[in-house]
């Protein structure tokens, strides 16, 4: 049992790491020399996903040009967007080719070193439509919060800001069921948090997984920084 396909999000415009960045898409952002992005498609590599599908916007020369259509044992292909989509939009686009039924979804600024055989296991246990990967913060104010019961079944989602103290964020790491996803009559446009997760969530079975496991989200300055002391353990 393994991942197939996998979507990152990579069309981010990394406006809150402008002030350390130069003018390249959040993903290509370096980190000790090599794009961020790299470190991601290692990881999927490692775990044996056969196919990386960008979603990709501003700058998507940048990437195109660095890492072609393969990279390690990964194919890579390109959902490209004219102008800006929203995640959900991206996602939506990026789901054209997708082959598998099921798909792991990615955000483009977060490094969160998931076990996806654990995944895999929960996601058939619950039977789930959704599964978000979870990790315990000690404060949430800067993520939002995702609210969990006994069952690990979603019971709520709060916005960023909202509340304070130790709880549960959204990773940034998704396994969903394609024909599901698609069963909605989306338009071009949305937010895949705002109006596929929040809205859909009491009424579907989606789940939380909760990982422990080393977390970065690199989208603002102080975690960029982290990062580069931090990823020089990690293999490229």
């Amino acid at each position: 049992m393994f991942i197939r396909d996998a979507i990152i999000l990579a069309g981010g415009l990394g406006t809150r790491l402008q002030s350390v960045v130069d003018d390249v898409p959040k993903s290509m952002a370096p980190v000790n020399g090599i794009p961020f992005l790299e470190y991601q498609l290692t990881y999927l590599s490692d775990w044996g996903v056969k196919n990386a599908i960008l979603a990709v916007g501003y700058k998507k020369e940048l990437i195109m040009d660095h890492f072609g259509h393969h990279y390690k044992d990964l194919k890579i292909i390109y959902a490209e967007e004219d102008e800006p989509l929203g995640t959900g939009g991206a996602i939506k686009k990026a789901m054209e080719y997708v082959v598998a039924r099921n798909v792991l979804i990615l955000n483009g600024d977060t490094y969160f070193k998931v076990s996806f055989d654990k995944l895999l296991m929960i996601y058939q246990i619950k039977k789930s439509k959704v599964m978000v990967v979870l990790k315990e913060v000690p404060d949430i104010s800067r993520y939002g919060t995702v609210k969990i019961d006994y069952n690990g079944k979603v019971t709520g989602f709060s916005g960023k800001g909202k509340n304070k103290g130790k709880g549960f964020v959204n990773g940034g790491v998704y396994y969903i069921n394609k024909a599901f996803f698609e069963s909605f009559d989306f338009p071009e446009k949305f937010s895949f948090e705002k109006d596929f997760l929040e809205k859909y969530y009491p009424e579907y079975e989606f789940h939380g997984m909760v990982c422990n496991q080393y977390f970065l989200d690199i989208g603002v300055p102080e975690d960029y920084k982290k990062a580069q002391d931090d990823f020089k353990e990690f293999e490229h």
